[in-house]
């Protein structure tokens, strides 16, 4: 793997934001870029950790200045990754993983194509919507709208340059370290 830039993407509920961090605690010289949203911060989420949390103004003036590398809308709320701090690290020779969707995947490719994309599947459809229901941050309705959605990306699989399986963290990890030649 030549990039310097790796896009993690996979469904809602896959475990994304767990295995991202667990690679950057195994491998701190990884970094995770992290991605403004206008959605309303979870109970466990703080501004910079986790995302930056924008006003829907403040988002869209950020796409119109050309600030973001790829942004998509999912229900009812804008996603996007800031553009600034991935060139910085790239040029800095570092690694950088952003942790995004099946739309902002194919933004980041049309733009970057040097990028490597891995998605992140679920073991099966039925274990995915059993962690969406543990996480326990959807309405019925929305759970239901991530399941529709998350049928649709896996059959996406061929866009992607690897496919990791999250049949647990540490053995989703320990693909994606020797995806990346970190070992």
């Amino acid at each position: 793997m030549k990039s310097k830039l790796v896009v993690l993407a996979g469904p809602s509920g896959v475990g994304k934001g767990t295995v991202v961090r667990e690679l950057v605690r195994q491998k701190p010289e990884v970094f995770l870029s992290v991605s403004a949203t206008t959605r309303k911060p979870r109970p466990e989420e703080n501004h910079d950790d986790h995302y930056m949390f924008l006003t829907e103004k403040e988002f869209l003036d950020e796409i119109d200045e050309g600030n973001l590398l790829e942004h998509a809308q999912f229900a009812g709320a804008w996603y996007g990754t800031p553009r600034k701090p991935v060139e910085e690290r790239i040029r800095n020779n570092q690694i950088v993983v952003l942790e995004i969707d099946l739309q902002g995947a194919r933004q980041v490719k049309k733009s970057m194509p040097e990028a490597f994309l891995v998605m992140l599947k679920p073991p099966s459809i039925e274990e995915l919507k059993r962690r969406l229901i543990d996480r326990g941050t959807e309405k019925p309705e929305e759970l239901e709208l991530r399941l529709q959605v998350a049928i649709g990306e896996l059959e996406a699989e061929n866009e992607f340059d690897a496919v990791v399986i999250n049949e647990d963290v540490q053995s989703a990890v320990s693909q994606l370290i020797t995806l990346l030649h970190l070992n």
